[in-house]
């Protein structure tokens, strides 16, 4: 869920770079074969000056990728790298890459791409497709835009910008990113699918470690609350949006639908109220609300007097029982627990788990 986040920072980056007559280049990691650090679509922006944003590894494979794309950068040719592990797993740790994984990175020279930054801007899903073998033709695009209900740029031929569009919104159902063969040529399929949103009823001082937290883990959050005073960038400069509205007004001021999670932490029992009775009337998927077990009961219990009785998605008191001390580790822990709920895992030690990490890939 960070790919639509770090995207736009790379993006944001190639801008910047085009903006002062600077060239760059595009890596980006188009196949993990086993388990690696990151996964398709991660991406790493580098200037000619060897300013860098973003990352295709845990850190490891990044020198030699910077290096590769200074190269690209010079010679104008696209280069496709792999890069694979040991089997020792210790040493595919330290390598980067994972534990026996293998990960192929595409580096190409880049400009600043402003129709996926308007795309970004705009929270539309979309796909970047992107030619991947040697068979480029000078004069041929080599990038497909693919929406729901438009494509822009060019493949090279009619047929090819065709096939790869109906496969591209295939993909945007799925939203798995990976290479294809699409009419005897390979090409990566980039989903970008807009990221979960948090929102969070409250903008008291508790609410701004929640805010940046979630915000650094790949939400997109929204600040709720009837104070106008209290909504300020100042206060929560890493919210996407800041909405001025009480609960009864809530399903008006903010569209809320199965991707929205939401945290009630306003410190005022009868707002509180408002916003969970507006809350359980939309799809959300999750309901946290700060605060002790018997006020939430008490909440849930006139709500339930009221007509209001899917209570399965409240969680509270919110967050996961770690131990916790100040609003900062609460926030951690309420983060933590939103992330389990939405990959449908039980939060517990990762050494308890025998089963890999991450769903393995062939």
């Amino acid at each position: 869920m960070k790919q639509w986040l770090e995207t736009r920072e790379v993006l944001d980056f190639l801008h910047a770079a085009r903006t002062a007559g600077t060239r760059a280049a595009l890596a980006t990691v188009v196949r993990v074969r086993g388990s690696a650090y990151r996964h398709e679509g991660a991406k790493l922006a580098v200037a000619e000056d060897g300013r860098t944003a973003g990352n295709v590894s845990g850190g490891c494979l990044e020198q030699d990728v910077r290096e590769v794309a200074l190269q690209v950068i010079r010679k104008g040719e696209p280069e496709l790298r792999n890069y694979c592990s040991s089997a020792d797993e210790i040493a595919a740790w330290d390598l980067g890459v994972g534990c026996e994984g293998q990960v192929d990175v595409f580096v190409e020279a880049a400009d600043a791409r402003p129709r996926e930054r308007e795309l970004l801007d705009g929270r539309r899903p979309f796909v970047v497709c992107t030619l991947l073998d040697g068979k480029r033709e000078r004069g041929n695009g080599t990038r497909l835009v693919v929406t729901g209900d438009g494509a822009e740029g060019d493949l090279g031929s009619a047929d090819l910008n065709r096939n790869a569009t109906t496969r591209a919104r295939a993909l945007l159902e799925t939203g798995e990113s990976g290479i294809q063969e699409i009419a005897g040529r390979t090409v990566f399929f980039d989903v970008l699918v807009p990221p979960p949103q948090l929102v969070v009823l409250g903008a008291g001082d508790d609410a701004r470690p929640l805010v940046r937290f979630a915000a650094e883990v790949g939400f997109r959050v929204v600040v709720v609350d009837r104070r106008p005073g209290y909504l300020t960038a100042d206060r929560f400069p890493a919210a996407a949006a800041l909405v001025q509205s009480v609960g009864d007004e809530l399903e008006d001021a903010l569209p809320l639908d199965a991707e929205c999670y939401a945290v009630v932490m306003n410190h005022n029992f009868a707002d509180d109220q408002a916003y969970v009775r507006a809350l359980l009337k939309a799809p959300v998927a999750y309901v946290g609300m700060l605060g002790p077990r018997q006020r939430t009961e008490r909440i849930l219990r006139n709500l339930s007097a009221e007509g209001s009785t899917d209570e399965g998605r409240v969680y509270g008191p919110v967050g996961l029982d770690i131990g916790t001390d100040g609003a900062e580790q609460v926030a951690l822990a309420v983060i933590a627990e939103i992330l389990a709920v939405r990959s449908g895992r039980r939060a517990r030690s990762l050494r308890e788990r025998r089963a890999a990490i991450h769903a393995p890939t062939d």
